[in-house]
């Protein structure tokens, strides 16, 4: 166990901040509030950045860039939004020595700014659909702040698209939460649940919001993407206007979306263990390390040699930016190795000068610790199958979690029995309105999380006022 992270089992967010600090993730930084996201930790968000930028621009969308100070007064053009997003805005009034006539919002998202330019572009229904993307960085003057998880500044994507009709906007809030689907099950390897926003849970000044909804090791709740369908709010505050089929001038339909760098506190807390962080594959930036052990001078040329014979192997199949050999003699092997599993490489090869005789090498799994023997005639084929073992491994543990701690419930009592014990995803019955959600969430610290997409009509009541319920909705501590 390492000695340098606090067990899960005694205090699971000392445990999280640990990992991170252990596998130089990310650090504090001297703003309050904002994090330094270190190599190690970017390397995790160019990766899961890439995936995500090839699939929106698959499905037609295009990168953009829009400013990072928005003028005041467009935060006021949409009334929710403004209500929305005041308490966490970050204002600059100063500038050039001097103070500004109208004082700019630093962007906690960037509906207004991309409004106002889509109102210049968008003529015609010819124009349409937009399907931008941008991927930038966002400020939310946030009172409590955790690294990665709930950061004043942020890295981010933001999609932001226009479109001719309800429907056509309503199909793309739909296909790009799938998308995050996708690359959070597919590649983080982490379960999520699809679903709605209750109405005084959505984003501010959306028609409707999704989410994807992810359970955590301590069985709390973490909002991992949101997609949002804006209906016509953002187009008749910014007057995003064109002329219809008929020669008609009406408002497109908008809709927004966006993933963060809180999907790496995400797999932190999904797939870590005492000893760090354990990377799925497919998003490790380096997926296999080889350490070459050696006493003396002449094991140390032997065994580099052969770890670099392995190496070209594997890059040959792999690629050569996710094969990495450890060079330093300044560290013992254990120490070395040490290193690597805190940082949540995948697989390790060990070669000492018994795998040189033998034309191998030791393969050791982080995420069951398991080894084996190969040569290597066979590690061309097996580390890659392995790879492939450990990203289905991953996904089905934190499957298995979020099924075994998914529960019906009927009772207020049982609810709170559960949320004072263990937490859950607890599927009840709810009235609808905002008032009890209020005070389910103010008694048991429980909200409502999601109204499951694939949820069936069930008639039931309310667990806490008795009134009529159509459909369970899935409560949750969350982050």
């Amino acid at each position: 166990m390492a000695k340098n992270i606090t067990p899960r089992s005694e205090n699971f967010p000392q445990w999280y901040q640990d990992v991170i600090m252990a596998g130089q993730l990310a650090d504090h930084a001297p703003v309050k509030g904002c994090m330094v996201i270190r190599p190690d930790g970017y390397g995790i968000w160019e990766s899961i950045q890439s995936k995500l930028d090839y699939r929106f621009k698959e499905t037609g969308h295009v990168n953009a860039y829009f400013p990072l100070l928005i003028p005041e007064n467009f935060m006021k053009k949409e009334a929710e939004h403004v209500e929305g997003f005041a308490p966490e805005l970050a204002v600059v009034t100063h500038a050039g020595g001097k103070e500004l006539e109208e004082p700019y919002v630093i962007r906690p998202t960037s509906e207004t700014v991309i409004g106002h330019m889509y109102s210049k572009w968008l003529k015609s229904y010819r124009d349409l659909p937009i399907l931008i993307n941008q991927w930038a960085n966002v400020m939310r003057w946030e009172k409590r702040t955790r690294l990665f998880l709930r950061t004043s500044e942020f890295l981010w994507q933001e999609g932001h698209t226009a479109h001719e009709t309800q429907e056509q906007a309503e199909e793309e809030t739909l296909k790009m939460l799938e998308i995050y689907r996708e690359i959070l099950e597919d590649y983080c390897a982490i379960p999520v649940i699809p679903g709605q926003k209750p109405a005084h849970e959505k984003f501010a000044g959306a028609l409707t919001t999704y989410t994807l909804e992810a359970m955590m090791q301590d069985k709390k709740a973490l909002q991992s993407a949101t997609s949002h369908n804006l209906g016509q709010n953002f187009a008749r505050a910014f007057d995003i206007e064109f002329l219809n089929r008929d020669n008609v001038l009406e408002h497109a339909w908008t809709t927004s979306w966006g993933i963060s760098t809180r999907s790496i506190g995400g797999i932190i807390m999904t797939h870590g263990d005492d000893d760090g962080i354990i990377l799925p594959p497919k998003i490790a930036p380096t997926k296999v390390v080889i350490v070459p052990i050696f006493k003396s001078e002449l094991d140390q040329q032997s065994t580099i040699a052969h770890s670099e014979k392995i190496a070209e192997v594997l890059k040959k199949e792999l690629g050569a930016l996710n094969v990495k050999i450890d060079y330093r003699d300044n560290m013992k092997p254990g120490d070395k190795f040490f290193t690597w599993i805190q940082k949540g490489v995948p697989l390790r090869i060990e070669v000492g000068p018994k795998d040189v005789a033998n034309n191998g090498g030791m393969v050791v799994r982080r995420d069951t610790r398991d080894k084996q023997v190969c040569s290597m005639n066979e590690i061309a084929t097996i580390v890659p199958q392995l790879l492939d073992d450990i990203q289905s491994n991953l996904f089905n543990r934190a499957k298995a979690l979020l099924g075994e701690n998914m529960m019906k419930v009927d009772t207020y009592d049982e609810f709170k029995k559960i949320f004072s014990e263990k937490g859950a995803f607890v599927l009840a019955h709810w009235d609808g309105t905002t008032e009890t959600a209020g005070k389910i969430q103010a008694e048991t610290k429980a909200s409502i999380r999601l109204i499951p997409n694939d949820g069936e009509l069930e008639a039931g009541k309310c667990i806490y006022s008795g009134k009529p319920s159509k459909q369970r909705v899935i409560f949750a501590l969350a982050y």
